[in-house]
């Protein structure tokens, strides 16, 4: 298999294994989209790290399929190939991507759906579509300029270079900038830690803000009241604030 889920710890690994540059041809996407569903109703899954292994993070879709393909073909394909990404970033748990390498075209697109994004210090990171005379089209077009902005996202996707680690940080495309040798480990940290968290409180924070991008502040803040409220039924929550007034904060142990 082109992707495996593998589980530890509450963390489920969603492992990229194409060699040798991990290309996301249309087996890739389908199988993708399959584990990611799987993530989403495994109770034993409850936080998830997206990963290329240590040599290169997805270097983008399989230009020798695509190549084959007129439009027809594309006009047939093209939803699927957005459904497996959305299916990445609609996990309801928290989501981080540990970049090594290459992250480029569909590599980039895919970091993008994750929640939070840590790249090797040699990563290299872009939407070159354009050389190839496309745009993007797992998402790149919208989910970029959501995150770093509609100028900064137009730059990468008009001129279609790659950006070193270092430019991806200060321009708010990666959060984090680690040792190669470490980017799996503290990715994996990170997802540990959560893994641990209220699952439906991360769940409510989660879609409130992924909500509330997409809508207007008042669909938005709609949506965050509902679940607010909604918490004050769960063993979570009892858990929590009864924690905070014995103990303090901090100390809750949550189900």
């Amino acid at each position: 298999m082109t992707v495996s889920l593998e589980v530890a710890e509450g963390v489920g690994t969603l492992r990229l294994d194409r060699p040798p540059m991990n290309a996301l041809d249309i087996a890739t996407q389908d199988r993708l989209k399959e584990l990611a569903e799987e993530a989403t109703d495994r109770d034993d899954v409850r936080a998830v790290v997206i990963y290329g292994g240590e040599r290169v993070f997805a270097a983008g879709a399989d230009i020798k399929e695509m190549q084959n393909m007129d439009h027809a073909a594309m006009v047939r394909r093209s939803r699927a190939l957005q459904d497996s990404f959305t299916a990445v970033a609609r996990i309801p748990k928290p989501v981080v991507a540990a970049i090594t390498g290459y992250a480029l075209g569909g590599g980039c697109e895919l970091a993008l759906c994750a929640d939070y994004r840590i790249a090797a210090d040699n990563a290299k990171l872009g939407q070159p579509e354009i050389l190839l005379g496309l745009i993007p089209g797992a998402g790149g077009t919208q989910r970029l300029p959501r995150l770093i902005g509609p100028s900064k996202a137009k730059d990468l996707i008009f001129t279609g270079r790659q950006v070193r680690a270092d430019e991806a940080l200060a321009i708010g495309l990666v959060d984090r900038v680690v040792p190669a040798a470490e980017v799996y480990e503290q990715a994996h940290a990170w997802a540990a830690k959560l893994a641990q968290g209220p699952a439906i409180a991360l769940r409510a924070a989660k879609e409130s803000v992924d909500t509330g991008l997409e809508t207007d502040i008042d669909t938005g803040l709609a949506v965050e009241r509902n679940w607010f409220a909604g918490l004050f039924a769960t063993e979570d929550r009892e858990r929590g604030m009864r924690s905070f007034v014995e103990e303090g904060p901090g100390k809750a142990k949550f189900v």
